[in-house]
């Protein structure tokens, strides 16, 4: 279940009550809210904040807490670190930069609604992963078998689509469906190899 909120109470309430529903494995706590308290400060631009909401919702939930880190930052280790110091189980990102790219020969966009996330996940993904070790699930403009290897690639432990379904309600079992072929044609034997490979070359 995914929880938004203003204040620290929005996000320790909500989360105290739906983290006892019988069909919510895990909370996943969307950082890029503006804080009213501290004057609209979104809490994942900020160390502390984001380190105290954590902290907080931790310890109110009775299921693993999963914290959606924010593009917007500077370093999103900083952020990253004071959230798996904070308590978090699990971390998943990014909130999606919109973008655009155009295919050169067509004159088109790329993407058919035309803007969409461009890959500065896979960044964030590889910096994040090198400094904590809980897992991260990765997102922001997985479209493809090979956007999501990519971000397993990164160090991701499972991927998340969002827009993609937007455009193709068939984009997850298509996603999935793609991974093996696509694995064979890279020689890849698992995905957990491949992220174990990937981590020790890095």
């Amino acid at each position: 279940a995914n929880v938004a909120g203003y204040t620290t109470e929005d996000y320790v309430r909500v989360c105290e009550v739906i983290s006892t529903a019988p069909n919510v494995a895990a909370v996943e706590i969307n950082i890029s809210c503006p804080n009213v308290k501290r004057g609209g400060i979104t809490f994942g631009t900020n160390v502390t904040a984001a380190h105290d909401l954590t902290q907080a919702v931790v310890a109110a939930a009775s299921v693993p807490v999963y914290v959606k880190l924010s593009p917007n930052v500077t370093d999103i280790t900083e952020i990253a670190r004071a959230t798996a110091d904070a308590g978090a189980d699990g971390l998943t990102l990014i909130n999606t930069l919109t973008g655009m790219r155009i295919n050169l020969a067509r004159r088109t966009p790329v993407i058919a609604n035309a803007t969409g996330g461009l890959p500065i996940a896979v960044r964030m993904i590889d910096a994040v992963t090198r400094v904590v070790d809980i897992p991260v699930i990765g997102m922001g403009g997985v479209m493809t078998s090979a956007d999501a290897l990519e971000l397993m690639m990164a160090g991701a432990s499972a991927v998340g689509v969002g827009t993609a379904n937007f455009t193709d309600p068939l984009a997850c079992p298509k996603i999935i469906n793609g991974l093996e072929p696509l694995m064979d044609d890279l020689s890849i034997a698992s995905l957990e190899d491949l992220r174990t490979q990937v981590r020790q070359s890095r």
